[in-house]
């Protein structure tokens, strides 16, 4: 079940003593690796890594609100879970990192973006780092933007047209509004003969 916490430190508290060892420990990994522009903060009921709508306006396209997810850490009840969206973008870098993870001897349960472990002695961390490391902000934009089904994109697209018709039109209006007050100021003159 999804935390209800909304700070790193209250969701850190609400952990048992040996799960917040192993969830602290991961996260300095994180924090220490992921990519300038990258920001920390509660995502999903977990702690989560994302690009900020600062950096990428359009946010989630699941959920545009939210800023795009990077990754995240979170307690589960039988697991600890990483969730790495950054490799599940790109096939090549998600190949990497499950080639590395298991030559480092680590047993590695993993579904499409999520690595299940019971504590952080289960991770190899460098590999772990790496994988991090190796998708900066805007090499990661790059390719979560190729990997959005066409039809999302095309929907995306046409939401921004409507909005940018919107706006347009909402300025046409107004200045319509300031002609008609104008006009209605002058007298009319006598048409000519």
């Amino acid at each position: 079940m999804p935390s209800k916490a909304t700070t790193v430190t209250e969701y850190l508290k609400e952990l048992p003593e040996d799960r917040r060892k192993s969830v602290q420990a991961l996260r300095k990994v994180f924090k220490a690796n992921v990519g300038k522009g990258i920001k920390e903060g509660m995502q999903y009921g977990m702690i989560g890594y994302y690009v900020p709508h600062r950096i990428y306006p359009d946010g989630y396209h699941c959920d545009p609100k939210q800023p795009l997810p990077f990754a995240g850490i979170g307690n589960q009840k039988g697991h600890i879970g990483l969730y790495l969206f950054c490799t599940y973008c790109d096939a090549k870098h998600k190949e990497q990192f499950v080639k590395q993870w298991k030559a480092s001897g680590k047993k590695l349960d993993m579904g499409k973006a999520c690595v299940r472990v019971k504590s952080a002695d289960d991770v190899p961390m460098d590999v772990l780092a790496e994988a991090l490391q190796d998708m900066p902000v805007d090499r990661f934009i790059e390719v979560y933007e190729s990997s959005i089904p066409a039809a999302k994109r095309k929907s995306k697209a046409a939401s921004k047209k409507a909005a940018t018709k919107k706006k347009v039109s909402k300025k046409k209006g107004a200045k319509k509004k300031v002609t008609k007050k104008k006009a209605a100021g002058k007298k009319k003159r006598p048409a000519a003969k």
